[in-house]
């Protein structure tokens, strides 16, 4: 969902969109609806990031479409298949039961994937002199997940569903990784940012909307199109003198 919105932000801001996703159908939907609604080109590009020669091949393949490459977006993400084996079998989210192909899974597409890319997009990048690389971390990689706000009353302990530990491990990996890049390049003209959300409401179960609300001081959850003038910031000349910084966008919630 962010990464349509980070779309949009850059087509917003007259560039060409890039859209990469492992699936193809999808990417074709996405570049068409940007199409349509931006009046802009928008290509779509499938690919699996995990794959080194695959990324190569994309980037390869965008210099010869278009020329130059300035803005990598670090938004891939991982969605673990857990679920619930039965009330009397620990809900394989927990810490306990949860599956190591899905932790690999998970690490890959979300850590191993923004280096790889940022690998070789930051080094085209370098060489021409000038680029910006925005990686989407979370509040979560600030603050530890409350898993309060998972809970059913109806359900024993070890059939609870948790936040998963790949999703805050990734997250604070990619504000480790942008620190590094932000001194990496930064005498070859590449600036390396991380933009951590908060949590965004997209029609989730009213107890979790009212107990996440609770906790953010500005009492709601941010609505979908909150972060894109963010994105436009920080991919822009507007923040030419940002380098290394994680900006923070989460109703203050991690400041409590």
């Amino acid at each position: 969902m962010l990464g349509v919105k980070h779309a949009e932000a850059i087509a917003e801001l007259g560039g060409i969109p890039v859209i990469v996703d492992i699936d193809m159908e999808r990417c074709d939907q996405v570049a068409e609806q940007i199409r349509k609604e931006f009046k802009v080109n928008c290509i779509a590009a499938p690919a699996d990031i995990t794959d080194p020669q695959q990324v190569v091949k994309l980037c390869d393949s965008l210099l010869e479409n278009c020329g130059h490459l300035d803005i990598l977006i670090n938004n891939a993400a991982n969605n673990p298949s857990v679920g619930l084996g039965g009330l009397d079998q620990v809900h394989d989210s927990r810490m306990e039961a949860f599956p190591l192909e899905v932790w690999n899974q998970d690490i890959a597409v979300g850590l191993t994937g923004a280096f790889l890319c940022a690998r070789t997009f930051g080094e085209v990048m370098a060489q021409k002199g000038k680029g910006v690389i925005l990686n989407i971390a979370s509040d979560l990689a600030l603050i530890s997940p409350d898993q309060r706000l998972y809970r059913k009353s109806d359900l024993p302990e070890q059939a609870q569903s948790v936040k998963p530990v790949t999703y805050s491990v990734v997250k604070s990996g990619l504000i480790g990784l942008t620190r590094y890049l932000a001194t990496y390049w930064a005498d070859r003209g590449v600036r390396c940012n991380a933009l951590s959300p908060g949590g965004i409401y997209v029609d989730q179960e009213e107890g979790f909307v009212q107990r996440l609300s609770q906790l953010i001081p500005m009492g709601r959850m941010a609505t979908k199109d909150e972060y894109k003038a963010a994105v436009a910031f920080l991919v822009s000349d507007a923040s030419s003198y940002m380098n290394g910084a994680n900006l923070v966008i989460d109703g203050g919630r991690t400041v409590l």
